[in-house]
């Protein structure tokens, strides 16, 4: 079985490298955003899919880890992954798609709604390309009315 290398496919290779990152968590309405950084090694796996392996701390100072795997089904012409932290016992599935322009990767997924134990939500992660050299990614959650609110801005920068 051999699966033809598409353009979505070479449009998750630029994700390929060595990365810092910054990141800012929001919090509770009226408190000061959280701050952390890390890194993130991203590598191929074959020429369809990419995975990489980030650390950071928590806000308490403790360590974190996580990965994310990334790539395109051509089947249904949607981009897949999932996304797992040591911080967490939920594994995020992904599905996605890349807008128009070819610069934003929107991933959607389904998780726990930490607010309301017991319940989901349905929760954004954006993948944007600004240049060859830096990227951003928010996280956002979808609230019962249909506003998206934002949870988490990652700013990358290639080693």
């Amino acid at each position: 079985m051999k699966t033809e290398v598409l353009q979505q496919h070479r449009w998750l290779q630029q994700l390929l490298g060595e990365w810092t990152f910054e990141c800012e968590m929001q919090g509770p309405p009226g408190q000061v955003p959280e701050k952390s950084s890390g890194t993130e090694s991203v590598r191929a796996l074959g020429d369809i899919w990419v995975i990489g392996d980030g650390r950071s701390t928590m806000p308490d100072g403790d360590p974190c880890s996580m990965q994310i795997t990334l790539g395109f089904n051509a089947d249904t012409q949607r981009f897949t992954g999932s996304w797992v932290g040591s911080m967490m016992t939920h594994m995020w599935i992904y599905d996605g798609e890349l807008d128009p322009g070819g610069r934003i990767l929107t991933l959607s997924s389904t998780g726990p709604d930490y607010m309301n134990p017991g319940q989901t939500r349905v929760f954004h992660d954006v993948i944007e390309i600004v240049d060859a050299d830096h990227r951003v990614m928010r996280s956002e959650a979808q609230g019962p009315d249909g506003v998206w609110t934002p949870l988490m801005t990652a700013r990358y920068a290639r080693r």
